[in-house]
């Protein structure tokens, strides 16, 4: 069957995310699970899991400018794909909160990849739970910092295959989750079974949290 969404390739179109989120820009193309917007400044992979709606805009005459991808667009698209090709290449990341991560992204699991920050260092994020990526052109660093200000220190804690049985790896660390944006969401991880997370809090307080809705984790 053929996707809907290609009929708005080329086309310009108003997109609702996740978040009520609003993006503006031409569609470049369009995956399986993942489509790659143009809005003139920059490109945006977002997967499909996130879209809530898409029509065509026709009321504003946008100027797209056209820009070279900054990864290899080649064949079919994915998610995972894109995910791949965009490895070691400086990115941003919208994943929770109000505020975008930059960085890179060292590895990618079965249902998490691993992302390399100069503010939070190693971050493990649920791939459920990415809303958009944008990759920057190879001249960029983040926060112009020089590759020796830049050193991109994978964790050394070993890599699992999933995002439940790798914070089973952190039990009885510090952790913090999804960029610390509640004050109940960090603490001693002290276990995690059934998809439930057993977080102890700064004040001895217990705190049961379900491991699907966790978007991200990095020890402070």
């Amino acid at each position: 069957m053929t996707n809907p969404l290609k009929s708005y390739i080329d086309k310009n179109v108003n997109i609702e995310i996740t978040g009520k989120t609003f993006f503006i820009g031409k569609v470049v193309d369009v995956g399986l699970d993942i489509i790659v917007l143009n809005d003139g400044e920059k490109y945006l992979y977002i997967p499909l899991v996130h879209l809530h709606n898409i029509n065509e805009e026709t009321s504003e005459e946008l100027t797209i400018s056209e820009q070279e991808s900054p990864l290899d667009d080649t064949d079919t698209i994915s998610y995972r794909k894109t995910l791949q090709q965009a490895k070691g290449k400086f990115v941003e990341i919208f994943v929770t909160g109000n505020k975008s991560i930059h960085g890179y992204i060292t590895s990618v699991l079965n249902d998490y990849f691993v992302f390399y920050s100069p503010i939070y260092k190693t971050l493990f994020i649920s791939l459920h739970h990415l809303k958009w990526l944008t990759p920057y052109n190879h001249n960029l660093t983040p926060y112009t910092l020089s590759n020796e200000e830049l050193p991109v220190n994978p964790s050394n804690i070993p890599l699992a295959r999933t995002f439940e049985e790798q914070l089973k790896k952190m039990e009885g660390k510090l952790v913090v989750f999804d960029l610390g944006d509640q004050f109940n969401k960090s603490g001693l991880l002290k276990g995690i079974s059934n998809n439930i997370i057993e977080l102890v809090q700064a004040n001895g307080k217990t705190i049961h949290w379900k491991s699907y809705h966790v978007k991200t984790i990095h020890l402070p």
